[in-house]
């Protein structure tokens, strides 16, 4: 399934997460906005990962100076809290399967 997250108060605008709902490991990570070479490089390490693993490396991440409330590890944290909580609940919607060509109109 797929999942698109906004993140707030960073650089990135948009996280789209694919995982595998019945062994909840992360397929692919691809985002809008942002430090590329950084996030290709969460995202290249996040794949294969259980959804939980995320979550608790993640955990106590320093703030970014250039937003200086968050970072972008912390928004990917909180968008796994809110994947697990989603399946968790049974409350996830299906969404469609797109490609970051689909957010080429997006600005920075």
């Amino acid at each position: 399934m797929q999942f698109v997250f906004i993140p707030e108060r960073v650089c990135s605008k948009m996280f789209m997460i694919e995982v595998d709902e019945k062994s909840r490991v992360i397929t692919r990570f691809d985002f809008k906005g942002g430090c590329p070479g950084n996030l290709q490089g969460i995202g290249r390490l996040m794949r294969g990962m259980h959804i939980d693993e995320v979550i608790s490396r993640f955990e106590n991440m320093p703030i970014c100076p250039t937003s200086k409330v968050s970072s972008c590890p912390e928004q990917i944290r909180r968008a796994m809290l809110d994947l697990r909580a989603k399946l968790d609940t049974g409350m996830v919607q299906p969404q469609p399967h797109f490609g970051l060509e689909s957010f080429a109109s997006l600005k920075n």
